[in-house]
């Protein structure tokens, strides 16, 4: 069973930076696609930006093109996820989640929301001052 658990988030100026974490562990790992996903209230969880472990091929939102890196720490077995000039729409928890999606098309299909995530996180609140 793969356990994600997420650090990082809190209070971020409006155009500032953050960096979010996930280590995740059990499982097979390198067969996953991981991710992140942010929800406010009222609002679907929408995807933000996802990896695919075993080809490193990355998938972003539009809302955060240009602006979010999402990369893999192999040492410390961790997804991160880099966000700059934040805006007030990017205030949101956010969530790690985890698909059995080794595949393009597969993580594709996880991206696109046509495929499930398998595993989540607990979630971490970012907030973003103006």
């Amino acid at each position: 069973q793969v356990q994600l658990v997420e650090s990082g988030g809190g209070l971020v100026q409006a155009g500032g930076s953050l960096r979010l974490s996930c280590a995740a562990s059990g499982g097979t790992v390198s067969s996953l696609t991981t991710g992140w996903l942010r929800q406010t209230p009222g609002k679907e969880r929408e995807f933000v930006a996802a990896i695919n472990l075993s080809d490193d091929n990355t998938y972003y939102a539009d809302s955060v093109k240009g602006r979010a890196t999402i990369s893999r720490d192999n040492a410390k077995n961790t997804v991160n996820l880099e966000m700059n000039n934040l805006k007030p729409d990017d205030a949101a928890v956010y969530y790690c989640a985890a698909a059995r999606a080794p595949t393009t098309v597969q993580a594709l299909a996880v991206v696109r929301g046509l495929r499930p995530w398998n595993y989540w996180g607990q979630g971490t609140q970012v907030t973003v001052s103006s």
